[in-house]
Order: structure tokens, then C-alpha cells, then sequence
């Protein structure tokens, strides 16, 4: 079913300001504004990622969204590309992805081309409790669209519309709200999802976490302070630093699979990696020589960065997905741009660039243990070198600092690559992340 029925003529008062006066959506070219996705991470109590906050962000101004239906156009086309393309579908598995819109914004044909039921649509209180809106906003969530209530102290009063919200934006320190959300629900009202944006610390995100709060992440959230002994890496992480610098070293393939032998939990999570659907192998790998035999012996160093990077028992799933997800976009960026054979590195530099909030050990500390070449090195400490500046590129978008259009310039990337590369990682991550943290 078509949005046509709700879209706005050209003689309305309210007619999208982004189109100019008379002008149909429909009526306008694919090519949207350019700019970069840019998200926050969703996450619940255990710190693991459930969905992601996307907005659009002008190039040259990734500080402020574009306004209006041309710039949720712009992103809900380039994630129907990358997140949903036909006829593959879905590809981000039970993740939802909240968008924030406005009222123009609603009358978009292009809200068709993602899953409504994973699709939650973020409007202020003014704009929701809209009369004139009730008929889309009725109609969106028959659909299976979900609404987000954001700069509000209470539920609307009128049944109609407290239905319509499925999600309800709360201060990290209200809890009065969360509870009196709790208690609509106990009196049989449609259960109603807070969940926090503005969380400033780890303390904070643990009160929401006690009162089973899910919680937006900015990508500058950083964990507490690192350790700085020399025996903070657990005895997993080391038998991995040592199979890393044996492969470096080009030792025999059965002298490494000898080492390997001495922890067999580690041989199955690195077999169960090896044979998951995001590596691709066309056969099933039975052993470490097996492995090698087929693929080589760089293939294997990345799969031991990435174990590495998950072999913290203490470690948070938030950065565990975080690691991966920046060492997969770094490595997609510079394909076509560096040897095939750079790809490794590429990858082993944009997850070890996190490495010392994953393991709770110094930067410094952490290269005293590993082996890397130069130019990994450069990129984890100053990005620097050959793959700094793609390091620093995933970090800008993250960050989401309004450097991200200066930096891919820099590379000779457009906009559109980088945003592919950055989605195609959430969708490779969906499958690498949960088998490298398995037992």
C-alpha cells in the first residue's frame, strides 16, 4: 500500500519546504543531498547492541542534519541500498533502527522501501500530539512502524495517541518516569519502551541499566581508565599474542597448531569463526593446518586479531561490536584503493585501534606484547602511515565530529562509498561478532 493517499497537494500551507512550493517528491531525482549516515548504538543492560540511531549529515556540516523530508530521503534511501536491497531483505536480523523525522518527512514514499517492523520513527512532542497528523501517524503505526516520543515528561492523555508510541525518550536520571511508565503498563495500557540518550558515563548507563533502560551510545563513549601492568593480559589473550607472532614469523604450520592445542576452547571459537557465513568458505574447515592449506597464513593472523579482540572474559559486548565493526569499515574502505593484499592490515589496524579499552591494558602496553609492521603501528598510535588516515576516517564517523566530508575528501572518497562501506560492516558484523564471543 502506497503513502500516496496522505501525501500533501501543492496548494497545502504545510507543503516540504526541502521541495519547493508544487513540487511532488515523487517528481524528484534519486540523487539526494550528499553527506554521511552517522549513528549512535543501542544497548541494552548486558551492554549489547539491539539497534542503532541513524541521521543524516550534510557534507561540509555533519555537526547539523539536513532538515526535513530531503534529508530523511537521503538516508532512508541509502539504507534501503545497504540495509535492505532486494530481494534479499533485511539484513541487520532483529536490530531496529531508529530514524529521527519530522512532519514532511511522514508523507515520504521513500519510508516504503525499508521494513516497517524494524523501522522507529523519532518526533518531538508537538509534531506527535498533532491532530492534523493523526491519520498518518494512525496509519504508519498499523503498518508496524514505531514511534518515539522524544522531549516529553508524560504519555498523551488521549488513548488514540498513547497507542501510537511505542518508544518513550527519558533522562538517564528520571526515574520517576521509567517507573511511572512501568506502572501503564501493569494497568494495561500498551506496554511503552524508555530509553535513554543523554547518558554521560558508565555509572549512568548502570542506574539505567538497574531499571532495564536501554541506552543510546555516542561513539565517544569510551570505557574507564586502562591498566597499566605488565601482566594485565589474561592467559587466553596471551596464548593468542603468541600464535599472532608465530605466524609472523612464518613458523611451520605444525609447530602452531601444536601451541593452538593447548586450549581447546580456543581451537573451536577459532574452527566455529573460520566455518561462520561471514567468512564464506565453500567447504567445512576441520583443523588449524586445514585452514592454513587453504587460505594462508594472513587470513589466519586476522582471525587471531579478532580473537583477540574478544578474549577479554570482562570485556563489554558494546566494544567487542564496536572493534569489529571499525576493522571491517576501515578494511572495506580501502578496498580499491590498496593491494588486496593490504586488506588484513587494514582490518588489524581499525580493530587494534581500540585494542586497549578492549583488553583494559595501555596502547603502549598492548605493542609491547604484539608484533605489528610500522605502518599498523602508525595507525593505532597517531594515524599515521599508509592506513592512518582510514583509521582516522571510521574514527571521524563515529564520532560523528563534522570532520568525516575533510577526511574522505582527503582519500578520494565520496560520500556514497564511505556510507556503504560503514553499513555493509554493520550487516558483515551481524555475523563475525557473535561467533567470535561465543565459549
Amino acid at each position: 500500500m502506497r503513502f500516496d493517499f496522505f501525501r500533501r497537494s501543492s496548494g497545502d500551507t504545510g507543503a516540504n519546504p526541502d521541495l519547493g512550493a508544487g513540487t511532488d517528491a515523487s517528481a524528484q531525482p534519486d540523487a539526494g543531498p550528499d553527506g554521511h549516515v552517522a549513528y549512535a548504538m543501542l544497548l541494552d543492560a548486558q551492554r549489547r547492541v539491539m539497534g542503532y540511531r541513524m541521521a543524516w549529515r550534510a557534507a561540509g556540516g555533519e555537526g547539523s542534519g539536513v532538515s526535513g523530508a530531503a534529508g530523511v530521503k537521503a538516508l532512508m534511501d541509502t539504507l534501503a541500498m545497504h540495509l535492505n536491497p532486494t530481494p534479499a531483505g533485511w539484513l541487520l536480523g532483529p536490530q531496529l533502527v531508529f530514524v529521527d523525522v519530522t512532519v514532511d518527512a511522514l508523507f515520504q514514499s521513500e519510508l516504503q522501501s525499508l521494513p516497517p517492523q524494524h523501522m522507529v520513527l523519532c518526533m518531538g512532542v508537538d509534531e506527535l500530539l498533532d491532530a492534523d497528523m493523526r491519520s498518518i501517524l494512525l496509519f504508519l503505526r498499523e503498518q508496524g512502524f514505531g514511534f518515539m516520543l522524544c522531549g516529553a515528561t508524560a504519555l498523551p492523555e488521549d488513548l488514540e495517541l498513547r497507542a501510537i508510541v511505542t518508544h518513550f525518550e527519558v533522562d538517564a536520571r528520571d526515574a520517576d518516569t521509567v517507573a511511572r511508565l512501568r506502572r501503564d503498563a501493569e494497568l494495561g495500557h500498551p506496554p511503552v519502551e524508555p530509553i535513554a540518550s543523554r547518558v554521560e558515563n558508565w555509572d549512568e548507563f548502570d542506574a539505567c541499566a538497574g531499571r532495564r533502560v536501554n541506552v543510546f551510545i555516542e561513539g565517544a563513549f569510551r570505557n574507564p581508565p586502562v591498566r597499566e601492568t605488565e601482566d594485565a593480559l589474561q592467559p587466553e589473550s596471551l596464548l593468542i599474542v603468541q600464535l599472532m607472532q608465530m605466524l609472523q614469523r612464518n613458523e611451520d604450520v605444525r609447530v602452531i597448531e601444536a601451541a593452538l592445542k593447548h586450549d581447546a576452547a580456543l581451537t573451536y571459537r577459532l574452527l566455529r569463526y573460520i566455518n561462520s557465513p561471514s567468512v564464506g568458505m565453500a567447504v567445512e574447515i576441520h583443523s588449524l593446518r586445514h585452514a592454513v592449506a587453504m587460505l594462508g597464513y594472513s587470513p589466519l593472523y586476522r582471525w587471531l586479531s579478532l580473537l583477540l579482540a574478544t578474549s577479554n572474559k570482562g570485556g563489554s559486548p558494546f566494544m567487542m561490536k564496536k572493534a569489529i565493526l571499525r576493522g571491517r569499515f576501515v578494511e572495506l574502505m580501502g578496498q580499491g584503493m590498496l593491494p588486496a593484499s593490504e586488506a588484513d592490515n587494514l582490518f588489524v589496524a581499525g580493530m587494534f585501534s581500540l585494542l586497549d579499552q578492549l583488553l583494559g591494558v595501555s596502547m603502549e602496553g598492548v605493542l609491547r606484547k604484539v608484533q605489528l609492521t610500522e605502518s599498523v603501528q602508525q595507525a593505532i598510535l597517531s594515524r599515521g602511515g599508509l592506513y592512518g588516515p582510514f583509521v582516522a576516517l571510521a574514527e571521524s564517523c563515529e564520532l560523528d565530529d563534522g570532520q568525516a566530508s575533510r577526511l574522505s575528501e582527503a582519500l578520494f572518497l565520496s560520500a556514497d562509498q564511505v556510507n556503504a562501506a560503514q553499513l555493509s560492516a554493520l550487516v558483515w558484523a551481524q555475523d563475525a561478532s557473535p561467533v567470535a564471543a561465543g565459549p
